[in-house]
């Protein structure tokens, strides 16, 4: 039986903590708890704000001339973290009786906006986190394959995991799910090791499809979940505008590439990682294409191209996150403008430059900033075609900035 929302633990925070939630975010860090008393790992709890002994009720108490400080303000209802820095990670702004409950009608939310809004793929992220008001759950779909990653010691209560895996294979009727575990977030969560494996069904490969391009899923193998699936539009939007010779610098294992065969004579993978580019040729095969993957570190290889005068007529550029935290800005900013400057030396003129950057400390603004500084650099007249963010599966929530990290620009250059 669920308890009731008023014998839960109380957490109190201060007013900048307050402040943030009221903002529409739903985060609170640690240095914002005043007080939080014999508090579970993971359990659910009553957030209230620090009372303000300065702001007094208009009436006094009866028979007397003495003005109670205000009691605290209850804000809503969270998870709370012993760990990490995010201390809370608000699920309501109202009591919650039944937790098992409110997260299964989440994870059918999440479903239907999928069936709303998600075309012409069989692999999308179905819960996205903060995206998706279930805060530490991370599910993505490839074909018949479910991929979870649990990121919260609440999420991994076993009651709370019994529950996710229950809808899901209710709603969605998976062959199998396969949870992927981040062993780094595990630590900061303080979460006892384990290992990547299925957690239900058998099956551990598959075939999937985006914007008709087909691809090979080993569901035990790869980044994070599996693919990139946030980038799913942007490579339909590039194969829309790219002619010519292509070059798809940090390829991975082929998306943007595949797309651009499409309409491209000739098309060039890079990356540095061999068994990615492994995958990718037998991605390309699956599509009938003739792809040359190169395996090298990206910098070096556009500075000997760049050095070599060679041309082509689009770029892709689509790093890893060059910027974990905000310490990291500064350098990250030089990776990406030098890697744009490298592209834009080789972009014949008329040519599409699609460059891209997943660091959520790089906003939007930079990234046009580290383009524009580039194009002055090499006198090259730059229009923007496209500014474009992640998938629409990946949906960004205002009042949570960090649900939007990923940056796309699609430009032609002169």
């Amino acid at each position: 039986m669920a308890a009731k929302p008023d014998a839960r633990p109380v957490v109190i925070i201060s007013r900048r903590g307050a402040d943030r939630i009221r903002a529409g975010h739903v985060w609170v860090y640690r240095s914002d708890i005043v007080e939080a008393k014999d508090v579970q790992p993971g359990a659910l709890v009553t957030v209230q704000e620090l009372s303000d002994k300065n702001v007094r009720p208009t009436r006094p108490l009866p028979g007397t001339n003495v003005r109670p400080a205000r009691p605290p303000r209850t804000l809503g209802t969270a998870f709370y973290s012993t760990a990490s820095q995010i201390a809370l990670r608000m699920i309501s702004l109202h009591p919650v009786g039944d937790v098992d409950q409110l997260l299964r009608e989440r994870i059918r939310d999440a479903i239907a906006y999928r069936e709303r809004f998600v075309e012409n793929t069989n692999a999308y992220r179905v819960v996205f986190s903060e995206g998706d008001l279930l805060p530490g759950l991370i599910v993505d779909r490839y074909n018949d394959i479910l991929s979870m990653q649990v990121l919260t010691q609440a999420m991994d209560l076993d009651h709370i995991r019994s529950g996710v895996v229950s809808e899901l294979k209710e709603k969605l009727q998976p062959a199998a799910i396969v949870e992927k575990v981040d062993v780094r977030v595990r630590q900061l969560e303080q979460l006892p090791y384990k290992e990547s494996g299925l957690i239900f069904g058998q099956k551990t490969s598959t075939e999937f499809q985006m914007n008709g391009v087909r691809f090979l899923y080993e569901a035990l193998g790869g980044q994070k979940t599996g693919a990139f699936l946030d980038q799913r539009e942007n490579y339909a939007a590039a194969e829309k505008y790219a002619r010519g010779e292509a070059l798809d610098v940090f390829c991975y294992q082929g998306g943007f590439g595949l797309h651009l065969a499409r309409t491209c004579e000739k098309v060039t993978g890079v990356d540095s990682s061999l068994p990615a580019l492994e995958i990718a040729e037998k991605n390309a095969q699956l599509n009938g294409r003739e792809i040359e993957w190169i395996e090298a570190n990206a910098f070096d290889l556009l500075r000997d191209y760049s050095d070599q005068g060679k041309k082509y007529d689009c770029i892709v550029l689509d790093p890893p996150a060059f910027a974990k935290s905000k310490r990291d800005l500064a350098t990250a900013l030089r990776g990406y403008k030098e890697l744009n400057l490298r592209a834009l030396k080789m972009l014949r003129p008329g040519g599409i430059l699609v460059t891209c950057s997943c660091s959520y400390h790089v906003s939007a603004s930079d990234l046009l900033e580290v383009v524009a500084s580039a194009a002055q650099d090499l006198h090259r007249i730059v229009r923007i075609l496209e500014n474009r963010g992640q998938s629409k599966d990946h949906p960004t929530v205002l009042g949570i900035p960090e649900t939007a990290y990923l940056k796309c620009l699609l430009a032609i250059v002169s």
